[in-house]
């Protein structure tokens, strides 16, 4: 899969850009340049969601309404792709189709991203956690999508009833029980995707995780209260919790409150790993999914890695990118070109941005 071209109109501090792309691509210059705005168009495109915010909409350029972002793929055939947001919403279009539903759109571009912010991944609440195994799996399987956010509507019913019961004792349980039986089998389904996912990652990230920091041990849990309980299990705990549920106007089981936990040689890298065991560990993830997607369902994700030589000593930068095969389409940013061993700047389409725009090398 490669992105060939990207078609910029409105977005972030871009008027109109439009670039062509190889194989191999760098994108250099100074903090505040927009270097990153550029891989955030890619992955909207992928995705219709930015990684820097839960508002999409901050994305179209001050003083305008509406933001395109356009580009042509080639993966077995070529396609064109077109994301249109506004203040209002957003639309999605396939070889200028649109789709009424995104569930339908997303999987289409494979994007596997590593940012300096994914630190938080590991630091951060589980919340941040699920959301990057909903992101990888989405992409992975499409049905995954559209089963989680039909839980997610269901798990919104539920708890509004819940609210209402706790108000009005005479409320019919029959609607709770047919919420609550819906929930658990779609939170089952959800929970089987999950689990597999990391069952696959964890086949992987060792051996990665090994060659770029020469440690083994690393693995990653994944905890949920879904964990070898059948249905009829599941449904005892929810009545065991109902009277909590109702007081607290939610539902305390489900995999709304999964996690996964970062291991190394079976400690937690949050507390006892250091920040670039931490790195290491996220970026061995996503080397991880790229193997994954390549075994199991034959794609091969377009590769961004941002910022990657702050973030890292020389000689596992160079660990990381032995480990990229040479089929996958990379797109490297940095401040600082001087840091980029020449072998990959020689077979790389170098991009500098400054404050005139952006030039070809």
């Amino acid at each position: 899969m490669q992105i060939n071209n990207l078609k910029l109109q409105n977005f972030r501090n871009y008027d109109t850009q439009e670039l062509s792309f190889s194989k191999n691509n760098i994108i250099y210059g100074k903090n505040g340049m927009g270097k990153t705005n550029l891989i955030e168009a890619i992955y909207l495109l992928a995705l219709t969601k930015t990684f820097r915010s839960n508002n999409e909409k901050i994305v179209i350029k001050e003083g305008k309404d509406i933001t395109k972002i356009n580009g042509t793929i080639l993966d077995d055939i070529k396609n064109n792709y077109e994301v249109i947001i506004t203040k209002t919403g957003k639309k999605v279009k396939i070889d200028n189709n649109t789709y009424k539903k995104i569930s339908d759109y997303i999987s289409n571009i494979k994007v596997i991203l590593f940012n300096p912010n994914d630190l938080q991944i590991i630091k951060d609440s589980p919340s941040i956690r699920r959301k990057l195994l909903n992101v990888s799996i989405s992409q992975y399987n499409n049905r995954y999508l559209k089963i989680l956010s039909n839980y997610n509507k269901i798990l919104k019913q539920r708890n509004s009833y819940l609210k209402t019961m706790y108000i009005n004792s005479n409320m019919s349980k029959d609607y709770l029980d047919i919420l609550t039986d819906k929930l658990i089998d779609l939170g089952l389904e959800i929970y089987e995707y999950r689990k597999n996912y990391i069952d696959n990652i964890n086949s992987k990230i060792d051996d990665i995780y090994k060659k770029i920091s020469n440690i083994e041990g690393i693995n990653i849990e994944y905890i949920s209260n879904y964990k070898d309980l059948s249905k009829d299990m599941l449904l005892k705990k929810y009545k065991e919790t109902l009277d909590k549920d109702m007081i607290l106007g939610m539902t305390k089981i489900g995999i709304h409150h999964d996690d996964l936990l970062f291991k190394i040689n079976n400690n937690e890298l949050k507390e006892f790993g250091s920040e670039g065991q931490q790195k290491n560990a996220i970026i061995a993830y996503k080397l991880s999914e790229i193997e994954i997607f390549k075994e199991k369902i034959n794609k091969i994700p377009i590769l961004i890695l941002d910022d990657l030589f702050s973030e890292l000593d020389e000689e596992k930068i160079n660990n990381i990118l032995n480990l990229i095969d040479n089929d996958v389409q990379t797109f490297i940013t940095t401040t600082e070109i001087d840091k980029v061993n020449k072998k990959i700047k020689e077979k790389s389409k170098i991009f500098h941005i400054t404050d005139s725009g952006i030039k070809e090398e």
